[in-house]
């Protein structure tokens, strides 16, 4: 095992973790909230640094990054446990599974870096399971990523203190965040956790340069009060800015969260109204393949830009990053 970085050392051999907003007190012999953390001895280890649950060649349009890279291939990384109980996890067979799990796979930094280029992808996701429980291989896998010109990515739930998150400044270029509602309420009850350190950490993402898109599944009943959803919107564009990719996912029964019904597509429309209402350039709809939706268009001149069946982009008035109908500026990236 890998020792943890962000822990503190404390009397009787315990030891606090600080990597993620929780600054779960361990005793010895014990492990954190993620389950993946373990105190031997006073010393703190990353239990499943290297250790790999799922991996995949993704089109990155699945995660959805849609002005990171669209349509190219990322290698797709993910391990067990989670800082996070959410009611309604699709990953729940690994993110609630431990380090003693069967069937997990070794992995080094240098082997996966390698598997991504030799598989021709354009950058590395950690995904599946959170990856803030797996920020030793991040750090160390991102920083071999780098140094050969793939793209790295977090899909993630947003709860990693900004001070870690500072220390990925130059590794990780896409953030990739859940935000699961906005209200604290919904966090405590259905994901047993807390809104403000997700919010704080992605503000820290964007003053560390790193491109953020966000994404919000929409549960009837739960967090799709137009009220709600408004105070999200706007806290995105006062704090992200109008160009940050909103993408609004429908809900399917899953997990513990089964006797809701799948969201009507008309409320994900409404809420996509609402945000070009507050000003913001760029929201999708997910879950719900041939929407119009899942395209991007231009907002100065309307021009389809992006056209997207399932998970494969065509490029119809996107040159590089400019609308060639009209010239303006798109932020889309398309190469690292």
């Amino acid at each position: 095992m890998q020792e943890a970085a962000y822990y503190t050392k404390l009397e009787d051999k315990k030891v606090r973790c600080d990597l993620c907003a929780r600054h779960c007190v361990i005793a010895d012999g014990s492990h954190g909230f993620c389950g993946v953390r373990v105190n031997q001895g006073g010393t703190l280890f990353a239990a499943t640094y290297a250790k790999i649950a799922a991996e995949a060649i993704d089109p990155i349009e699945k995660k959805p990054l849609f002005h990171f890279l669209p349509g190219t291939d990322v290698y797709s990384l993910g391990s067990v446990g989670c800082n996070f109980r959410c009611e309604h996890c699709q990953n729940w067979h690994i993110s609630q599974a431990d380090p003693t799990m069967p069937g997990l796979q070794t992995l080094s930094p240098e082997d996966g870096v390698r598997r991504a280029i030799q598989s021709g992808c354009k950058s590395i996701a950690w995904t599946y399971n959170e990856p803030t429980i797996q920020y030793e291989y991040i750090r160390d896998m991102g920083t071999l990523a780098r140094q050969t010109g793939l793209g790295t990515i977090a899909v993630t739930n947003g709860y990693i203190t900004p001070e870690a998150l500072g220390e990925l400044d130059g590794i990780l270029q896409a953030f990739r965040v859940d935000i699961k509602a906005f209200t604290d309420d919904f966090y405590k009850k259905i994901c047993a956790a807390r809104l403000e350190p997700v919010l704080a950490a992605t503000i820290k993402a964007k003053e560390l340069g790193m491109h953020i898109e966000t994404v919000t599944l929409v549960i009837p009943g739960l967090n799709d009060s137009d009220d709600e959803i408004r105070r999200l919107i706007r806290w995105t564009y006062e704090e992200l800015g109008p160009d940050t990719p909103m993408h609004f996912t429908r809900f399917h029964p899953d997990y513990h969260l089964t006797s809701i019904p799948a969201t009507p597509v008309k409320t994900l429309e409404n809420i996509c109204g609402l945000a070009h209402e507050e000003g913001m350039n760029y929201t999708y709809i997910g879950n719900v393949p041939g929407h119009s939706f899942e395209h991007t268009y231009c907002p100065e001149c309307g021009a389809l830009l992006i056209e997207r069946s399932g998970y494969l982009p065509r490029f119809d008035a996107l040159e590089g990053s400019e609308c060639s109908a009209c010239g303006a500026h798109i932020p889309v990236i398309r190469s690292v």
